[in-house]
């Protein structure tokens, strides 16, 4: 108790100045920030560089961003046609219909973005499954969605309509035709909440929407959601009532700078390039070969190449192999890596290395199984490094 109330001091001495000091910020991160203190949410903003180092500009900053990310709410999320998005309130003219084969139509692009959407619904709403925290609705609900007044639909909804349901046909004995359906109700695969309330994986959802929509070139990636999922739920659990009730909107800020950092990581043309994740597997093969030789010889003999199993440890961050808790802890120390991701490298390392038994004594099947389905190792390496 004594040692927790010493880091609390720590973390307020530090937080508590005129202007932060990153270099004693990123130190005190490195070992774990105290959660329950809402120190995380502040230190992780500053080392995803979203407040600015001085403190007395907090508060204009946040206000200026929140209104801009309100303002991508309102110009993203509409429907071609809605007095939303139609200043004069008039109908919408034969040279802008559903039908309308322009692709630079607003329907055409309404109708592209929802093939992008669905990818993103499927992904938000299977977001950490063992937590049953996505799925709990949330305490401030986004008003322009909810509000039955308001014609912009929820991204659920245009996701639950635009997604064809399939029959399939068949006879019974008595040669009677029967139509049944092959997809789900949405009922059926998940709680339905209340009217005027929304899920935390819809918000989510919302803020991946937006990004992608900002992001062309690069729009949505699967496994995009795990990297905003430990950032949103930081956020939106925080003691502070400010920082809960604009989660969303500081997720996609920092979200959008962390993205910054690893986008190419998520782009399949830098793949082999200097920069790219292609880059990285090459480095940690290095560093294992290093390190350990003869776990490095046995994974090159069986040609388990880190395509196979770390591709997903780099790119997501490691946030896939260890529980949610875990992965907060983890990132503390990630994110205050001042050589961005030199530590995330050291640590797939040493995630390689706390197999290597087991490694050099399995054959290829058991070895890639091992490798992509290892969280009772990688627990273990966790107690032992992190707590």
């Amino acid at each position: 108790m004594t040692a927790y109330r010493t880091r609390l001091k720590q973390f307020s001495e530090v937080l508590g100045t005129d202007v932060v000091d990153m270099d004693k910020l990123r130190k005190l991160c490195f070992s774990g920030c105290p959660c329950e203190s809402g120190y995380r949410s502040i230190s992780w903003k500053l080392l995803l560089n979203y407040l600015p180092l001085k403190k007395n500009e907090w508060d204009s900053w946040k206000e200026k961003q929140r209104a801009l990310y309100s303002q991508f709410v309102h110009e993203m999320i509409v429907k071609p046609g809605s007095t939303v998005n139609n200043k004069n309130n008039a109908d919408v003219t034969m040279e802008d219909h559903p039908l309308n084969p322009n692709p630079d139509s607003e329907w055409g692009a309404y109708f592209k973005d929802n093939e992008m959407l669905v990818q993103i619904d499927k992904d938000c709403r299977r977001l950490c499954p063992d937590l049953f925290f996505f799925q709990r609705p949330t305490e401030y609900p986004c008003e322009e969605m909810v509000n039955a007044s308001n014609k912009v639909e929820t991204l659920r909804k245009r996701v639950e309509q635009c997604v064809l349901q399939s029959e399939t046909v068949s006879r019974n004995w008595l040669g009677i035709t029967n139509m049944m359906s092959s997809r789900k109700k949405a009922h059926e695969e998940y709680s339905v909440l209340s009217e005027g309330e929304e899920a935390h994986w819809e918000v989510v959802e919302r803020i991946l929407f937006i990004y992608a929509k900002l992001n062309p070139g690069l729009g949505y990636i699967q496994g995009m959601n795990e990297i905003l999922g430990p950032i949103y739920y930081t956020f939106v659990n925080d003691p502070d009532v400010d920082c809960r009730r604009c989660a969303e909107a500081d997720s996609f800020f920092c979200f959008t700078n962390l993205m910054s950092e690893i986008r190419d990581n998520f782009n399949k043309t830098m793949d082999d390039s200097d920069f790219g994740i292609g880059s990285m597997m090459k480095q940690l093969m290095q560093m294992l070969k290093e390190k350990d030789p003869a776990c490095a010889r046995k994974l090159e003999e069986q040609e388990l190449k880190p395509q196979y199993y770390a591709f997903r440890y780099l790119t997501l961050l490691l946030s896939q192999e260890f529980p949610l808790p875990d992965v907060l802890r983890i990132w503390d120390s990630l994110l205050s890596d001042e050589k961005r991701f030199q530590f995330l490298i050291t640590m797939c390392c040493a995630m390689l290395i706390l197999l290597r038994s087991d490694i050099l004594k399995d054959d290829f099947p058991t070895n890639m199984k091992l490798l992509q389905v290892s969280h009772f190792f990688f627990n273990f390496l966790f107690q032992k490094c992190f707590r």
